[in-house]
């Protein structure tokens, strides 16, 4: 006699094809944020959700809102099955939105292309691979035809790269979802329990533009913010003895992202704008973290002499984002078992709870105390599936076996009271 195990297993390979085109579709419909124009992919995955007899709920984010959050459109997307009473409802949420494919190809970023047992494109290891992953897992559930307990939801959401606000906050505040249990788009070969939280804040230098030939009539924004530059990642050599207690999570660290600066080159610029990412562990408060990095640029500022004798820089500093940590609910224990206990059987070694130094949108499930894990389709690290980098693919052993723990944990949770 077979097990339901072995029976969702069985489903899982019946239709791996099928899965393998619907991912392909998803990759195939491009979500670079920026600029975020992620409507449509929205508009297509519940297409192709319908086709499969998954009606998803779309829940379009007012447009006012989008833009203030320096994106264009966004539709996010709930798919809701309800089962038998007396259970819990689990949330699966995976993002749409990914970052700019970039340079440096050697495949079609929206081709969907499969070559020596991957499937190559942007997002396809980040995170639209979990999409189909989370949606062949409620299939293969609901085959069985067995008595369940509780619900599931499916949320499909668009603002990951920019901290979550209008995609799963947004669901969040506005009551449109409210899971008593969640699994977010992950790797396959741990289930991630903590995550480091993220602050960025753009500095915009301000000097006094003037002409190249005669630079002692102006004062040069680039060399202040140079000066600056110096302080902050000073501040890395400090940050390496502030050690996180967290398996996977190491310490703090700054790093600048993006300078913008300058009008021409025979033109001492006037502004330059730095942008900076810094990470924390979840041990440190970022109300602190935040106040440290303004008081170490206010300082830089105070101990610059512009050369030439020229004016004193002044300095705006402006948050663009914080994302909190996320620290493990207690109540995450029967997600974490359930992964645990399938991913050893399917992939054939433990699976750790650890934390990553990465930060997503899963912290606004668990703020809001949602017990949650990461968990989805994909290698050991961020690394190895080139993700934000050329090249991304996924191996599609990981997402076949990613989908079936995903599948036989579900059935042990909705087995529970």
């Amino acid at each position: 006699m077979t097990t339901p195990q072995q029976q969702l297993d069985a489903w899982i390979d019946a239709h791996f094809d099928e899965e393998v085109k619907f991912l392909q579709e998803l990759i195939r419909v491009p979500t670079d944020t920026p600029p975020g124009n992620n409507a449509p992919h929205a508009e297509r995955t519940a297409e192709l959700l319908a086709a499969m007899g998954l009606t998803a709920e779309k829940h379009t984010v007012p447009e006012a809102e989008v833009k203030a959050a320096g994106l264009e459109t966004i539709t996010n997307l709930i798919v809701r099955r309800a089962y038998g009473a007396g259970g819990k409802t689990i949330a699966l949420n995976a993002h749409g939105d990914v970052v700019p494919p970039g340079e440096g190809w050697t495949h079609d970023p929206y081709g969907g292309e499969i070559a020596d047992g991957k499937i190559y494109g942007r997002a396809a290891a980040v995170s639209k691979c979990d999409i189909a992953n989370f949606t062949f897992a409620i299939r293969a559930l609901e085959s069985l035809g067995a008595p369940l307990k509780g619900g599931v939801e499916l949320h499909v959401t668009y603002d990951e790269e920019y901290g979550g606000e209008v995609g799963p906050g947004w669901l969040l505040d506005k009551g449109l979802t409210k899971p008593d249990l969640m699994i977010a788009a992950g790797f396959s070969y741990q289930v991630v329990v903590a995550h480091n939280g993220c602050l960025q804040l753009e500095v915009t230098v301000h000097g006094d533009m003037s002409h190249a030939a005669i630079p002692d009539s102006g004062t040069d924004a680039l060399q202040g913010a140079t000066h600056i530059l110096n302080a902050l990642y000073a501040l890395n050599a400090d940050y390496l003895k502030v050690r996180s207690k967290v398996e996977g999570i190491t310490h703090p660290y700054l790093n600048v992202g993006l300078i913008q600066g300058g009008t021409n080159t025979n033109v001492i610029p006037g502004k330059v704008v730095l942008k900076l990412d810094r990470r924390m562990i979840p041990e440190e408060d970022p109300a602190e973290v935040e106040a440290s990095i303004r008081r170490t640029i206010d300082a830089a500022v105070a101990s610059y002499s512009p050369p030439r004798g020229g004016k004193d820089i002044t300095v705006d500093v402006k948050r663009m984002l914080l994302c909190r940590a996320m620290k493990p609910l207690a109540g995450n224990a029967p997600l974490v078992q359930a992964i645990q206990k399938h991913g050893q059987e399917l992939f054939g070694e433990p699976i750790p709870a650890v934390g990553t130094p990465l930060y997503t949108d899963v912290r606004l499930y668990v703020e809001r105390g949602i017990p949650g894990v990461i968990y989805g389709a994909g290698p050991r690290t961020v690394r190895e599936s080139n993700a934000k980098r050329a090249d991304e693919n996924l191996v599609l052993d990981d997402l076949r076996r990613a989908t079936k723990v995903i599948a036989r944990s579900l059935f042990d949770l909705m087995q529970q009271p």
